[in-house]
């Protein structure tokens, strides 16, 4: 039987999360360098995080974002010179998408970029509760990815 105080607690929890995650987007591409949008940024940091090489497909699921989303996205990217797409060796159709050295340089720059801001935070917020929050956060994280591939 659902318990709708249960239903509202967990609604309150996303929606939070939902909030903290626009506003933050703002903050953070305010203090994108070189033009960089929050999606570019994102593609480059998922190099470092996850892999060094991909395909648009799959970054496109990685963001669940459509394929032409994905392909406009690293269109952008390519002409700054921050990723290389080139055909697959084995394969004539699919592309293979890896992070140039200026592509990493940038991605470093606009941490470095939003360094104050991260810092003003800091001041405001316990390390100690940002770690411990930060477990948390990547438990439903964890949980939430996994689902999504359970569904596929």
């Amino acid at each position: 039987m659902a318990n709708p105080l249960s239903d509202q607690a967990v609604f309150t929890y996303f929606n939070e999360i939902g909030i903290i995650s626009q506003l933050s987007a703002g903050l953070f591409e305010q203090g994108l360098p070189e033009g960089l949008t929050l999606s570019q940024f994102s593609v480059l940091n998922w190099f470092v995080r996850v892999d060094v090489e991909a395909t648009p497909g799959r970054l496109a699921r990685a963001f669940q974002v459509t394929g032409g989303a994905m392909t406009n996205t690293l269109k952008k990217l390519e002409s700054k010179g921050l990723v290389k797409v080139e055909p697959d060796k084995n394969s004539g159709r699919r592309k293979r998408v890896t992070m140039t050295n200026k592509g990493n340089q940038v991605r470093d720059k606009a941490i470095k970029s939003v360094a104050p801001l991260l810092r003003e935070f800091a001041e405001c917020f316990s390390i100690e509760k940002l770690k411990r929050q930060t477990g948390q956060l990547a438990e439903v994280r964890e949980y939430l990815d996994e689902r999504r591939y359970k569904q596929s």
